[in-house]
C-alpha cells in the first residue's frame, strides 16, 4: 500500500506541472490577443505597442518551451496507477495490459494526456463513446455538423470489436479540413471493456489516434483518460495546445448529454437486453453482449478475458 502511494508521488507532481502549463496556454493566448487588439484599435502601430507585442509573443513562446517533460508512456503509467488503486478486480489485469500494450505501440507519437474524475456512471461514458450518432448530435458544434454517411464494416474481436464508418465534412468552412480530407473512413474500436480507440485518417499515411480509458471508481463516478497520438510531423508546440483545447471542448459538450444518460439507468437497459439493433449502435451492442450481464457493484463484476 505504502509502496503504491510512494510510486504515485512522481506521477502526481508531473500531473500538477502539466495542468499548470496547460492552464497557462489560454492565459497567454488571451493576453497576446488582448495586446494585439489594443495595438491595432486606432489603425496604426506605435513603437511602444510593437515592443509590447514582441514581448508578449516572446513570453508565450517561452512558456510553450517550458512544457514539463513527459515520462515514458506517461498516459499508460497513470492509467495503471489509477487501476491499481483497487478500483478494479485482479482478473481485469489482462484488460489493463492490453490497453497499455496499445498505448506503448503508439508512444512514439504521443502528444497529449488529459485526466478527469467525472461524477457520472462508467456505463454512460462507454455508451457515449460507442454510439456513432453522438458525433452528429452531441458534437454538432465542435465537429461543425460532421455527418456519418454509412457503416462500412463491423468486425467482432475476442475482447470487443471494430467498426469502420464513413464521415463527411459538409461545410466548406469546417476547421477539421485542416486535418483531414472531406470524406474519410474512421475506425472505432472497443479494445477492452474500459478502452476505446478512435483512429482518424488525415492525409497520405498520416493519422490521429485517440485512446479513451474509462475506469469505474464506484457506481456513480469514473476516471476518464484522453490520450492523443499523431504522426502528422507538425511541431508539437503548435499542435499540442490545439489538441488540448479540442479535447476540453468536446468534454464540455459531453457533460450535459451524459448527465441525461445517467438519469436513464443504462445499466438496467443493458441487463434487460433492450439495446438498439441500429447499425450505429453495433459496437455498444457488442459491449452489452460480452459484458452487460455482469454490470453492477460499481462495475466490478465484468467477466474475465477467458470468458470474453
Amino acid at each position: 500500500m505504502m509502496q503504491n502511494q510512494l510510486a504515485e508521488i512522481p506521477l502526481s507532481i508531473t500531473k500538477i506541472r502539466n495542468n499548470i502549463w496547460t492552464i497557462g496556454i489560454p492565459s497567454w493566448l488571451f493576453g497576446l490577443g488582448d495586446r494585439t487588439v489594443a495595438a491595432f484599435a486606432d489603425g496604426y502601430l506605435t513603437a511602444i505597442e510593437l515592443a509590447q507585442l514582441l514581448m508578449a509573443s516572446f513570453f508565450f513562446i517561452s512558456w510553450l518551451y517550458l512544457k514539463p517533460e513527459a515520462s515514458f508512456s506517461s498516459g499508460s503509467s497513470e492509467l495503471l496507477a489509477a487501476c491499481e488503486s483497487d478500483a478494479l478486480l485482479p482478473q481485469h489485469d489482462v484488460y489493463l495490459r492490453r490497453a497499455q500494450q496499445r498505448m506503448t505501440e503508439l508512444q512514439e507519437h504521443h502528444l497529449i494526456t488529459q485526466e478527469y474524475i467525472l461524477p457520472i456512471p462508467y456505463i454512460c461514458q462507454i455508451y457515449h463513446l460507442l454510439n456513432l450518432k453522438h458525433l452528429e448530435t452531441v458534437h454538432g458544434f465542435s465537429l461543425n455538423n460532421l455527418k456519418v454517411v454509412k457503416i462500412v464494416n463491423s468486425e467482432p474481436t475476442a475482447l470487443g470489436g471494430k467498426v469502420r464508418f464513413q464521415t463527411v465534412l459538409e461545410s466548406p468552412y469546417n476547421v477539421l479540413r485542416i486535418w483531414r480530407q472531406p470524406i474519410v473512413e474512421v475506425e472505432l474500436t472497443l479494445l477492452t471493456p474500459y478502452t476505446v480507440e478512435l483512429n482518424i485518417p488525415v492525409y497520405n499515411d498520416k493519422r490521429i489516434v485517440v485512446i479513451f480509458n474509462a475506469i469505474p471508481l464506484n457506481n456513480n463516478e469514473h476516471k476518464f483518460f484522453i490520450d492523443i497520438y499523431s504522426n502528422l510531423g507538425w511541431p508539437k508546440l503548435l499542435i499540442q495546445p490545439i489538441l488540448h483545447f479540442a479535447a476540453c471542448l468536446t468534454l464540455f459538450e459531453d457533460l450535459p448529454y451524459m448527465q441525461k444518460l445517467a438519469e436513464r439507468n443504462l445499466e438496467r437497459v443493458v441487463k434487460q437486453g433492450k439495446v438498439s439493433n441500429h447499425e450505429s449502435m453495433w459496437l455498444f451492442k457488442r459491449f452489452a453482449d460480452l459484458y452487460g450481464n455482469r454490470l453492477g457493484n460499481a462495475q466490478r463484476a465484468l467477466p474475465s478475458a477467458e470468458a470474453a
